[in-house]
C-alpha cells in the first residue's frame, strides 16, 4: 500500500450494520462512489480509494439502547490530501463528523506527511535547557485578575510570583491586547521583574506571553514581543487553528518556545459520541503542530478530565513520533500542593505542575505558595510524606498549604 493516514473512529448505532457503514464512509470520503464506476475508470480511481483496515463491533451485554458501537480503522492514501492539517482533518473527519454518532478517535500519519512537520522547536528537553533543570518536575504559575489592572499591577504580581520558584509564568488566556496592558509594555515590565526576582532566587524563568490579534498579525505581534525580550509565548490554537500554530512554530523569526493553551476544548473532546478524542486534540495533534508544552484538564481539579484520557494525552505528547521533539504535559485547574504526590505518581517527573489558586490563594501569600509547592516537590522527589516534610524547620509554606487544602496521596 502506497503512503496512507490511518484514522479510528467510534461509530454507534444500535441496528447498523458497521461493515457497510465502514465502506460507506472509505468510499465517501475519497472517491465518492465506487460501484457505478466502470472497470477501466476503477482501475484509475483505486490509488485514491480508502480502504477499510478492521471493523470490531461491541455489542451491549444487556442490550442497553444506545450502547452498541463499532471501531472502525480505515485507510485514505495521502495522494489525496496536501501535507497540512487542515486538508488531513476535512479528508478524514470533515462531513463525516456531522454523519451522526461518530467520533475520530486516533490518526496515525504517514512518514511522507509526518516529513512536512518540524513539530516542537524546543521541545521538552529544550525548555528544561533553556532553565537549567534537567530532573525535577517544572513548576508554572498563572498570572489571575489581570482584567482592568495596570502595568504596575501585573508587575507586582509577577515578581511575587518569580519569588515563589516557579520556572514559569504564563499569562491568562483571557488576557488580550489594550490600552493598560499593551505587549510590549507588558514584556518589558514582567521581563523587568523575571531579572529582580533571579536576583533573589538565583533561578531562570520563562515568561509566556499571551500571543493575541487578528491572525494576519499574529507572526508580527509574535515577533514585536520576542523584540520586547519575551522568551516564551501562549497560544490559544483552538481557537485560530492548527495550521497557525504550525506556521508560528517553524517561524525561524520566532526563536522561543510555545505553550499551546486548551481553551475551546471542552466542546470538542468529552462527548464520547461526537468530536475528536482528548489524546487526538490535544496531544497528537499539538505535537504535529510544533507546540513545546501542552496545556490539559488535570484528572484531579475542578476541570476535571477523566484519568485514562488524561494519560492518553500525557501518552501522545511524549512517545515517540518519527522526528518529533516530545512535548511537555502541563495537566491544569485545580492543583495544590497536597496533590504533587498524585501527579508525580500518575506523571513522572517529565510534567509541569501548573497552579493558579494552589499559588496566590496561599495563607502566607503568593510567594510562599510557590515556595510551598516547591517544597511539595522536592519532598515528594525525596520520598518524604508531605506531612512528615511539612513538619521540618523552614517548611511553613508547605504546612500552611496543608492546612488549607489537605493532602491527597
Amino acid at each position: 500500500m502506497s503512503s496512507v493516514c490511518i484514522a479510528t473512529y467510534r461509530a454507534f448505532d444500535d441496528q447498523a450494520d458497521f461493515h457497510k457503514k465502514a465502506q460507506s464512509i472509505a468510499v465517501g470520503l475519497t472517491v465518492g462512489s465506487w460501484t457505478e464506476l466502470p472497470e477501466a475508470r476503477k482501475a484509475e480511481m483505486e490509488r485514491h480509494l480508502g480502504k477499510v483496515l478492521s471493523v470490531q463491533v461491541h455489542e451491549p451485554a444487556d442490550g442497553e439502547l444506545g450502547q452498541r458501537y463499532a471501531d472502525i480503522r480505515i485507510a485514505y492514501p495521502d495522494i489525496n490530501f496536501s501535507r497540512d492539517i487542515p486538508a488531513l482533518l476535512v479528508t478524514v473527519f470533515g462531513k463525516l463528523s456531522m454523519d451522526g454518532r461518530i467520533k475520530l478517535l486516533d490518526l496515525d500519519v504517514s512518514e511522507e506527511f509526518l516529513s512536512a512537520f518540524p513539530g516542537p522547536k524546543f521541545g521538552l528537553s529544550g525548555v528544561r535547557r533553556l532553565l537549567g533543570v534537567e530532573e525535577r518536575p517544572l513548576l508554572m504559575s498563572i498570572f489571575k485578575s489581570v482584567i482592568g489592572h495596570d502595568l504596575a499591577g501585573l508587575q507586582d504580581q509577577f515578581y511575587k510570583q518569580a519569588l515563589g520558584g516557579v520556572d514559569l509564568i504564563k499569562d491568562d488566556e483571557i488576557l488580550f491586547e489594550n490600552p493598560l496592558t499593551p505587549l510590549e509594555r507588558r514584556v518589558e515590565v514582567c521581563m523587568e521583574a523575571a531579572r529582580k526576582a533571579e536576583v533573589e532566587t538565583g533561578q531562570k524563568l520563562l515568561y509566556a506571553v499571551n500571543l493575541t490579534g487578528p491572525t494576519s498579525q499574529l507572526a508580527v505581534n509574535a515577533r514585536k514581543a520576542v523584540a520586547a525580550g519575551a522568551n516564551a509565548l501562549l497560544f490559544n490554537v483552538l481557537s485560530y487553528g492548527y495550521d497557525v500554530l504550525h506556521e508560528l512554530s517553524k517561524d525561524p523569526s520566532i526563536p522561543i518556545p510555545i505553550a499551546a493553551h486548551p481553551a475551546m476544548a471542552g466542546s470538542m473532546y468529552p462527548s464520547p459520541h461526537y468530536g475528536l478524542s482528548a489524546s487526538l486534540l490535544l496531544g497528537k495533534l499539538m505535537r504535529l503542530a510544533g507546540a513545546d508544552l501542552v496545556l490539559f484538564p488535570s484528572p484531579y481539579g475542578s476541570v476535571v478530565m477523566p484519568k485514562e484520557e488524561n494519560l492518553a494525552v500525557r501518552q501522545a505528547l511524549l512517545e515517540p513520533a518519527g522526528q518529533l521533539k516530545t512535548s511537555f504535559p502541563v495537566p491544569s485547574a485545580g492543583i495544590h500542593p497536597g496533590l504533587v504526590p498524585l501527579i508525580l505518581r500518575d506523571f513522572g517527573t517529565d510534567v509541569v505542575v501548573n497552579a493558579g489558586g494552589g499559588i496566590h490563594g496561599h495563607p502566607m501569600g503568593t510567594a510562599a505558595g510557590g515556595q510551598a509547592f516547591r517544597q511539595a516537590i522536592e519532598a515528594t522527589m525525596q520520598g518524604i510524606p508531605l506531612a512528615q516534610a511539612a513538619e521540618q524547620q523552614g517548611y511553613e509554606p508547605l504546612r500552611a498549604a496543608i492546612q488549607a487544602w489537605g493532602i491527597r496521596e
